[in-house]
């Protein structure tokens, strides 16, 4: 007898093939039957024609600090999500040494938007090398399976110490940092991560460590995964790493590299389609790149006290290396510092969060009764009528308002037509919900509902099947998660259970529930009527579950 069954679904099994109505029968973790069912179930399950899919695998997440207190990662799970990779961009907590505490912290409320607060009260330390981290999760447990790369900055950071966002490395310290990836790989890590783009700037307001990396370290780091053969490379792309020169690395190692974050900027509509063109030509090489592209829009909710959108300008950094936050509202209102960025939206950038839109920036809530008239209207809207400059209202109403005026831009991704081309792209990568990162700008844990509701039911821009595949069986396939992602005898039983016709997520709302009773974002899913993770149901139609133990798996064994 088996433990439970799932009995007259709509199975969409990860393989992009139709989908078939049959049942689903797990002992254990794992899937024994599909299709007619030879044993009874001690639990059976109508799923009443629902869809039943393989687990959502979250390729692009943060979880990083979030997972060590609080093991389900929410509200990533009553998603679908059944699997998370941490440590993108290579903004990883570990390896850190205890004196670095502080300033990896720090560079995650800067680069990733976590509140600082949350994290000090948060985060158990009980580590210091990636191995430690590792086994740290193990012993704790982890709701999701968790596949964790090592990350760049941190690595730099554990070797240079404080001159890791100022210098280039030395040949001795490039070796160092090869150990310790190295090591990295052979204990369980499922690659490595780094990041050069403009946007990714620590707790000073200098470049996150990995920035300060010159081609010759990358390639050596890199070159690491060719030597075991182990691991991907993933990177979030910056103007020094162009696709030609990620090829390079990928033809040198025969190791697979995922390029994110490909995503549509309405002020330079062809560059991101340029780098799939020339992901797909190294293809044609037989050389295995990736471009990792998101099906959300990127909208971000955000105050002057932390205003991520512009933090990738060169003319907003010395508000970033300000001594106080006095000399801060002075910089805020200084004419020569209003120019200069003025002067710089008008210059055309490939890759940059703001680029000038001003309609697609609004004003969302007020803090002065007297400026609530501005309350959803866009910048552009609001200046058309008071004649003022965009940047010089945002700007004195920000400061009339002691910086807690809240806005919501939507930064990228916004051209509905471009984004469907570079979800159905055949080698691109449907992620990035940054999950566990920017928790109080968006939430995109829900991504994969977004996927499956607004983009297949509602614009029918691929089949179901197709888009099931791109969320489980492709990620398992790019990064080598053995048995996930598929539903087949002898594969893990990371199971996801919705209806088609209502699949979706709400709207974002508020919460204050992270340590410290700090507030971040979350969504609520819609039409799912159940989760399993290795054959533990985690989560129903009425939300996550209370469950005994932590049924994920902390991954170490990859078949990239």
């Amino acid at each position: 007898m088996v433990d439970f069954e799932i009995r007259n679904a709509l199975i969409v099994d990860g393989t992009g093939k139709p989908g078939f109505y049959g049942s689903v029968a797990v002992k254990g973790d794992q899937i024994v039957e599909v299709g007619s069912i030879t044993s009874p179930g001690s639990v059976s399950i109508d799923a009443k024609g629902l869809v039943l899919a393989p687990g959502i695998i979250d390729s692009h997440t943060h979880f990083d600090a979030q997972i060590t207190w609080d093991p389900m990662v929410s509200p990533s799970i009553s998603h679908g999500v059944t699997t998370v990779l941490i440590g993108n961009c290579g903004f990883t907590i570990a390896p850190c040494k205890p004196e670095h505490r502080d300033v990896t912290m720090r560079n995650l409320v800067r680069v990733e938007g976590m509140s600082l607060k949350a994290m000090e009260l948060g985060i158990d330390w009980e580590f210091e090398s990636f191995p430690e981290y590792l086994n740290h999760l193990e012993s704790k447990g982890v709701g999701p399976n968790v596949g964790a790369f090592v990350g760049h900055s941190s690595v730099r950071t554990y070797v240079m110490g404080a001159e890791a966002a100022h210098r280039p490395a030395s040949e001795r310290e490039v070796e160092s940092m090869c150990e310790l990836v190295a090591n990295a790989l052979r204990v369980g890590a499922v690659g490595f991560a780094t990041s050069t783009s403009p946007s990714h700037n620590g707790a000073d307001g200098h470049p996150m460590p990995s920035r300060l990396a010159d081609k010759e370290e990358l390639r050596q780091l890199v070159g690491v995964l060719g030597e075991l053969q182990k691991g991907v490379f993933m990177l979030t792309k910056g103007a020094p790493t162009p696709v030609p020169f990620l090829e390079s690395l990928a033809a040198d190692t025969q190791r697979p590299v995922m390029i994110a974050a490909l995503l549509h900027n309405s002020t330079d509509p062809e560059g991101v389609f340029n780098d799939l063109s020339q992901i797909s030509d190294a293809r044609n090489r037989n050389i295995p790149l990736w471009g990792q592209v998101s099906c959300c829009p990127l909208s971000t909710e955000f105050t002057l006290k932390a205003p991520y959108p512009f933090e990738g300008l060169s003319a907003w950094q010395p508000a970033m290396q300000v001594e106080s936050e006095d000399c801060y509202r002075k910089l805020l209102s200084d004419l020569s510092f209003r120019s200069n960025i003025r002067s710089e939206l008008k210059q055309p950038a490939a890759v940059r969060l703001f680029n000038g839109e001003w309609e697609k920036l609004k004003v969302l809530e007020v803090i002065r009764h007297e400026n609530r008239r501005f309350e959803g209207k866009s910048v552009l809207e609001i200046t058309n009528e008071t004649g003022e400059d965009p940047l010089d209202f945002l700007l004195n109403l920000s400061l009339e308002e002691d910086l807690g005026t809240t806005f919501l831009s939507i930064l990228l991704n916004s051209d509905q037509d471009a984004v469907g081309r570079l979800l159905t792209h055949p080698f691109s990568s449907i992620a990035l919900s940054d999950a566990g990162a920017h928790l109080t700008f968006f939430c995109d844990a829900g991504f994969g509902l977004h996927l499956l509701g607004y983009w297949i039911r509602e614009r029918q821009i691929m089949s179901l099947e197709e888009g099931i595949h791109r969320l489980t069986g492709q990620p398992a396939q790019i990064y080598g998660i053995p048995d996930r992602g598929y539903i087949r005898p002898g594969a893990y039983a990371d199971l996801f259970l919705f209806d088609p016709e209502t699949v979706g997520r709400s709207q974002a709302r508020r919460i204050y529930d992270l340590p410290g009773g700090e507030r971040r974002l979350t969504t609520d899913p819609q039409g799912v009527y159940g989760v399993w993770i290795n054959g533990t149901q985690v989560s129903s139609e009425t939300g996550t579950m209370e469950i005994d133990r932590y049924p994920g798996q902390v991954l170490r064994k990859f078949d990239s």
